[in-house]
């Protein structure tokens, strides 16, 4: 399970859309919670239900409302493992490779004038992983890294 901080995404204007998701590593469900004003450390409490009897790894990218004192308590306090990824690192993480295919099928090169719209265009794309892009996906969001042994720096 690999659970991830609010992507951000914004039509022109202020109006916000926050999309926080969480991915099961091995069987690519994805639960999402959304809202139009603001997530913070206590969203990423509300998504961790959802998978309570399952081990849960927290990947973060290290953003600062990731290491305040009430997320690493709450982590401590469910059994939740937190993982910080090094800066500059977003292939390591797959839910952002998730969010960067959900860009490109719904917001690339469309313009949206109702925030409506946009909204409805991401919760659609997102609901069709578990169907139409499934096989993307199972492509896309592979669990095999590439690594390197004995290379000088």
């Amino acid at each position: 399970m690999v659970l991830h901080p609010p992507v951000h995404s914004r039509p022109s204007g202020r109006k916000r859309f926050n999309v926080l998701g969480a991915l099961h590593a091995t069987t690519l469900q994805v639960v999402t919670i959304t809202n139009d004003t603001y997530s913070n450390s206590c969203s990423v409490a509300n998504i961790a239900v959802e998978f309570s009897d399952l081990p849960i790894t927290l990947v973060m990218n290290n953003a600062r409302y990731q290491r305040c004192r009430f997320v690493m308590d709450l982590a401590t306090a469910l059994g939740i493992e937190l993982l910080f990824l090094p800066s500059y690192s977003p292939n390591l993480n797959l839910i952002e490779r998730l969010w960067k295919f959900i860009k490109k099928k719904c917001l690339y090169s469309e313009y949206y004038e109702v925030f409506t719209d946009f909204k409805q265009a991401i919760v659609g794309c997102i609901a069709k992983t578990d169907g139409q892009y499934k096989q993307e996906l199972t492509n896309l969001l592979t669990l095999k890294f590439q690594t390197f042994e004995n290379v000088p720096l």
